[in-house]
């Protein structure tokens, strides 16, 4: 989907320890960060992912609307949250490329 949206993807991860590790390799400017991973809380990996030296914009999704708010996104350092159902759209775009909050 990324790619189809005319980003680079330059890693996948599927846990907290290997986007963590994957992040420190790759670099990456931006980051979409699940909310509920197998090994730990994606919130909390997205606040990790922000504060980085390079201060990738991350952006949180999840199956659940409800699982945090903008706002909640936010207060980690996240740029946003976008539920998974509405992802494909112009919404994610302007997130991960520096436009306005969601």
């Amino acid at each position: 989907m990324l790619a189809r949206l005319g980003f680079a993807v330059v890693g996948e991860a599927g846990t907290v320890a290997a986007a963590t590790s994957a992040a420190a390799a790759l670099r990456p400017d931006a980051a979409l960060v699940d909310v509920g991973l197998p090994d730990g809380d994606g919130i909390a990996l997205a606040g990790t992912l922000a504060a980085l030296p390079w201060r990738p914009r991350v952006v949180l999704t999840s199956t659940d609307r409800d699982a945090t708010t903008p706002e909640g996104a936010r207060s980690v350092g996240a740029v946003g949250f976008i539920a998974k159902g509405d992802l494909p759209g112009g919404a994610l775009v302007q997130l991960l490329n520096g436009g306005g909050q969601q």
